[in-house]
C-alpha cells in the first residue's frame, strides 16, 4: 500500500512538471527510476495514464481523471504532515511568491520585511514579473495580481481593494495649468498604462468618462510613476504607489475630489489546501493591507 501511494505521488510530480526529467529533479531520483515506477502504477492500475513521446508527455482520458483525483489526495496527505508539525514549530521552508515589479517594489516590499522578521523559519524566493505564470509547472506557492483571476481553475483570494487618484509634478501644472474638471484632461499630457484612451473618473455618484492622451504609453506602473516625477504629465494610480512621492512634494494630488475605479488585489493559489506558510502569508498581508 505505502509503494501504491508513494507511486501515486510521483505521478502527481510528472504531471505538474509536464515530463519526467524535470519531475525527477524535483523528487530527486533517476529519470530512469521515476519512470519505471509509473509504468508499474499504470500496470497495477490495468491502464494506460500517459501518452510519451521524446519531447513531452500527454494524459490520456484516464489519466486526468487520475490525476484529478490524485493530486488532492497527495495534497491533502502533505498538509496533514505540515499541520503535525506546525504544533511544535512555526511555518518553515521557502515561499515561492510571484508578484508585479512595480507594485511589489514601491508598496509591498515593506511588508515582505515585516512577514520576514515574524517567521524567521520562512525562506523567500520571489519572482517579480508581470506575465500570467504557471503556477502549476513553475511550482510558484502563490501570485499576487491587481484584477482578477483569467484561470477559473485557480482560487483567488482577495487581498484588498486600491483607489487610483490623479496626481501631477507642481512643475508640470506650472506650465500646463491645473485642470478644473474632468473634461480638461482631454487637452493634457496623460500618462496611461497598455494604451488606455479613455478614463472612468467617480465623485460620489457622478461618473464621468473622460479621452486621454499624451506623448507617452507604458506598460511599467514604475515607468510611468517616474515621467510624472519628471514633469512629463498626470497620472492616475492608488494612493499607496506614490506615496513617497507625495511625501518628498514631487507629486500632488490633482482634481482631489475625483478618482477612479477601485482594483482587487488578489493571492492566487493552484488549490484551497494551503501549507501554513502559504495560509501565514496570505492572512498577513489581508490583514495589513486591510489597514
Amino acid at each position: 500500500m505505502d509503494d501504491y501511494l508513494n507511486d501515486m505521488a510521483l505521478f502527481v510530480e510528472v504531471v505538474k512538471a509536464k515530463g519526467f526529467r524535470n519531475a525527477a529533479q524535483a523528487v530527486g531520483i533517476p529519470n530512469s527510476t521515476l519512470s519505471r515506477r509509473i509504468t508499474a502504477l499504470e500496470k497495477t492500475i490495468g491502464l494506460r495514464l500517459l501518452h510519451r513521446t521524446t519531447r513531452r508527455i500527454e494524459l490520456t482520458e484516464a489519466g486526468q481523471l487520475y490525476f484529478e483525483r490524485c493530486k488532492r489526495i497527495v495534497e491533502e496527505a502533505r498538509l496533514a504532515h505540515e499541520q503535525l508539525g506546525d504544533m511544535l514549530a512555526q511555518p518553515s521552508g521557502v515561499l515561492r511568491v510571484s508578484l508585479p515589479v512595480d507594485f511589489g517594489v514601491t508598496y509591498l516590499a515593506p511588508l515582505m520585511v515585516e512577514f520576514a522578521e515574524l517567521y524567521p523559519g520562512i525562506r523567500f524566493d520571489f519572482d517579480l514579473t508581470s506575465r500570467r505564470i504557471d503556477l502549476v509547472s513553475e511550482r510558484f506557492d502563490v501570485a499576487l495580481r491587481i484584477g482578477e483571476s483569467e484561470d477559473s481553475q485557480l482560487i483567488a483570494r482577495p487581498l484588498a481593494s486600491l483607489t487610483p487618484n490623479l496626481y501631477a509634478s507642481p512643475a508640470y501644472l506650472e506650465r500646463a495649468g491645473e485642470p478644473a474638471k474632468p473634461a480638461d484632461l482631454a487637452h493634457h499630457e496623460c500618462l496611461t498604462i497598455l494604451k488606455a484612451s479613455r478614463w472612468t473618473l467617480r465623485e460620489g455618484k457622478r461618473s464621468v468618462t473622460v479621452p486621454v492622451g499624451g506623448r507617452f504609453a507604458l506598460n511599467s506602473v514604475g515607468m510611468i510613476r517616474r515621467l510624472a516625477v519628471l514633469d512629463r504629465g498626470i497620472v492616475l494610480m492608488p494612493h499607496e504607489v506614490v506615496a513617497d512621492d507625495l511625501a518628498s512634494g514631487a507629486l500632488r494630488p490633482v482634481l482631489p475630489r475625483w478618482h477612479g475605479e477601485a482594483v482587487q488585489i488578489y493571492a492566487i493559489t493552484e488549490t484551497r489546501l494551503l501549507p501554513a506558510k502559504v495560509q501565514r502569508f496570505i492572512e498577513f498581508l489581508q490583514a495589513r493591507l486591510a489597514r
